[in-house]
């Protein structure tokens, strides 16, 4: 069984603020569900997330896992050190997920994987102009236990070198790839937009409302990447990708 991330969401207190806030930064679509603090992102290319008003105001940015067993997923998360947040919760008509906190008390969602090709092709990003939200993120304190820990679960394979960050192979053709590392900084779940100037638009961010996090840092020749905060306090990531000559 695969076990591909396949959507984000992003909380805070004031869901409306949150979605203009990145609709201007990002270019990405928004669309507001009718009877709920809730707006889908369609961000034209990787995955599409959502908005939400969180019910006790708390900032969050997290990622979804697909899986075909919610139970025997969070069964196996709390055997191995982890935790569940928000058990398994069906909203008719858009989705049934959970949500659970890792060894780190980092909060990471699961969602039943949908039955039939029609919906799974209904998931993913229309094509626009919009930043593709394509990588995701864990930094734990622990970066060795928190690859493990996912891999145990999920199935996943970290790659690469150095133990302090590694890139993740989900073993899945949908969805998104990641990195499991260290947080020098400080603990978080994120994921990342691919952007065409990682400076300016963390400069945008700062004209927003939102705050400068860290970088631009180059990794290497080739990649450069960024964080901000946004205007609730959430890190989300940014980098840029410029093609070998």
């Amino acid at each position: 069984m695969s076990h591909p991330v396949v959507h984000f969401e992003i909380g805070g207190p004031d869901d409306r603020q949150l979605a203009e806030f990145y609709a201007e930064l990002f270019g990405w679509r928004m669309q507001p569900v009718p009877g709920i603090d809730y707006t889908l992102v369609n961000t034209g290319g990787g995955i599409n997330g959502g908005i939400e008003k969180s019910a006790d105001g708390v900032p969050s940015v997290t990622f979804y896992i697909q899986t075909d067993d919610l139970q025997a997923a969070l069964d196996k998360i709390n055997l191995l050190g982890g935790k569940t947040e928000t058990p398994i919760t069906e909203l008719p008509g858009m989705a049934t997920y959970a949500l659970f906190s890792d060894p780190d008390g980092l909060r990471v969602g699961l969602v039943l994987g949908p039955s039939d090709a029609q919906h799974v092709a209904e998931s993913v990003p229309a094509a626009g102009g919009g930043a593709p939200v394509d990588w995701f993120e864990v930094l734990g304190a622990d970066a060795d236990r928190s690859q493990r820990f996912y891999a145990e679960i999920f199935g996943w394979q970290a790659t690469g070198a150095g133990p302090g960050y590694r890139m993740v192979d989900t073993k899945s053709a949908r969805g998104i790839q990641g990195g499991i590392g260290i947080g020098q900084q400080g603990t978080w779940v994120t994921v990342y937009a691919s952007v065409a100037d990682v400076e300016a638009v963390l400069a945008r961010a700062v004209d927003l409302g939102g705050q400068r996090e860290q970088g631009p840092a180059a990794v290497d020749d080739h990649l450069q990447t960024g964080a901000l905060r946004d205007p609730a306090g959430n890190v989300f990531g940014v980098y840029h990708h410029a093609p070998h000559a």
